[in-house]
Parts: C-alpha cells; sequence; structure tokens
C-alpha cells in the first residue's frame, strides 16, 4: 500500500486540537456534535472490532464491513459541513486496495477515485475499479485543491511517511473540503496486524515467531510494510495542520461514543484508542 518524521510543536492554546469533539465545533456551525457521533455505539463497536479475525482469511467481509462504516462516517461528517449529501462529491482514497470501498461511495453519489501503488494490490481481490490511479500517497498524481474529500483509511501504519502522506492529503483537498485520515495505533491489541499480539515484544521478533509458526511471511512485514505509528503522532501533526485547517474530530475510531475521551489521555491513548481517525476541514 501506500508514512514520517515525528517532530513537530505541541499545541498552543489559542490553537489547541481537541482530543474529541471540541465543545463548540469550529467547522460544524452550533453543532455540539458530529452526526456520526450518533453511530459509535457499543453494537457496531463491537461488529467492527470482531471482524478484524477475518482481515486474512476472509478479506471481502472485513473490508466490506470497514467500507460501509467509512462511507456512513465520511458522508456525516460531508453532511454536517456543507449540508449536502456525497452525491457528486470527488472522493479521493488514498491507499485504495482491491476496491472495497468502490461500491459503498458510488452508491452514494459520489465519484469515487483510488490511489494506490501497488499494482497487485489493486488486483488482489479481483475487482476492477473505473478510474483507478497507480501512484505514492507521499507523492500525489494530483494538482492543488483538486478533491472534495480525501480520505485514507488503514494505511498510514504501511508506509515509511505517514505525515508527508497526510501533507499530500491536505494539499489535493480544496478549501471547504474535508479530510480524514484513519490509522492503526502500533501500541494497539492490533498494532501487529496478523502477528500481534507478540508484536508487543517488538516489530522483528513478531514477524519471525509468525514465519516460524506458518512457514511463510507475514503480509505486514515489519520494517518494510508495516511500521510503528502513535496515537501522539497523528495528534501532533493535527496540531500542525490546523495553521491550514479546522480540526472538528479527533477520535477512536472503534470505540463508542461515550470511549472517545481515550484520547486525551497520553500514554492510555497509545494502549486504547487501537485506531485513531483525524478529520479535517481546509482553510
Amino acid at each position: 500500500m501506500l508514512r514520517a518524521d515525528r517532530s513537530g510543536t505541541r499545541p498552543t492554546p489559542e490553537r489547541r486540537v481537541t482530543a474529541a469533539l471540541p465543545r463548540r465545533a469550529t467547522a460544524f456551525g452550533r453543532r455540539e456534535s458530529p452526526s456520526f457521533a450518533r453511530r459509535a455505539t457499543l453494537r457496531r463497536s463491537l461488529r467492527l472490532l470482531g471482524s478484524f479475525r477475518f482481515e486474512q482469511t476472509d478479506p471481502a467481509l472485513f473490508y466490506g464491513g470497514i467500507a460501509v462504516d467509512t462511507a456512513e462516517l465520511i458522508g456525516d461528517f460531508y453532511r454536517d459541513h456543507t449540508g449536502c449529501s456525497l452525491t457528486g462529491a470527488t472522493v479521493l482514497d488514498v491507499g485504495g486496495g482491491p476496491g472495497y470501498f468502490a461500491d459503498e461511495f458510488t452508491a452514494a453519489g459520489a465519484r469515487y477515485v483510488p490511489v494506490e501503488p501497488d499494482p497487485t494490490e489493486m488486483h488482489a481481490a479481483g475487482l476492477t475499479v473505473r478510474g483507478a490511479v497507480r501512484g505514492s500517497g507521499m507523492a500525489l498524481p494530483f494538482r492543488d485543491d483538486a478533491v472534495d474529500i480525501c480520505l485514507s483509511s488503514n494505511v498510514a501504519e504501511h508506509v515509511p511517511h505517514p505525515w508527508r502522506m497526510a501533507e499530500e492529503m491536505l494539499r489535493v483537498t480544496r478549501p471547504g473540503g474535508l479530510m480524514m485520515l484513519s490509522y492503526t495505533v502500533w501500541a494497539g491489541p492490533f498494532g501487529g496486524h496478523e502477528t500481534g499480539p507478540w508484536h508487543y515484544l517488538g516489530g522483528e521478533y513478531a514477524a519471525r515467531r509468525y514465519r516460524r509458526r506458518t512457514g511463510r511471511e507475514p503480509k505486514n512485514r515489519f520494517g518494510t510494510s508495516l511500521f510503528a505509528v502513535r496515537a501522539a503522532d497523528g495528534l501532533r501533526w493535527a496540531a500542525r495542520a490546523s495553521e491550514r485547517a479546522d480540526v472538528p474530530a479527533v477520535f477512536p475510531r472503534y470505540h463508542p461514543r461515550w470511549a472517545w475521551w481515550l484520547v486525551r489521555v497520553p500514554g492510555i491513548r497509545e494502549l486504547l484508542v487501537s485506531n485513531l481517525v483525524v478529520v479535517l476541514v481546509k482553510r
């Protein structure tokens, strides 16, 4: 698939990035919480977390469920911001892979364009996505301000410079457009993907153990196609990006709404957030 330096400054008081939702949402008028919050139930959390066990054995089941959830997430935030549905919106999916998201966004009326650097990944599921682009998320082959929505779901942990990719995503999003970056946190229970939970003893150790146990290399090879990304890294990048975009929401993707506060707590968020979502509206 389609990660970066971890430099950056802490949020200044006047530009403080909220850990879940601002008390007064900067990009959503008087709305105190996004529409998507109503979907963030315990039932949804259990369904999505349970699907992870099928990531390798039945990817269509796993990624199909993630695709539905992603389209709902994007649709809700876009409607909150613009008052419009996804009909007619151009959606650029960075790291779109084999195209599981295409049907969901197309059904919502969007013009869906996936970007993927690996041709084998693009065709892994035998799906064909019209308009798919081969290219790197760290150097997107699109002009500035080109798309209404730019998203990346579960990709940042698979690239060596994720914040370079995030900068590229923000660059190609038009002013007033929506950007959403969602990634797996390394110290969370799914950080090692199929090599977990042994990644807690080190990514290389986990990869070697997987190879001894299965007789094959893991698909997500630490240091090559899987990297350690922290929740704090995403928060720092969001703080820097707040100079150019509003940051209406940063929250743990697979948690119910009442647990979104975990993002606010250093240390604990690395272990319990699992997957961090950063939503921005470009100014």
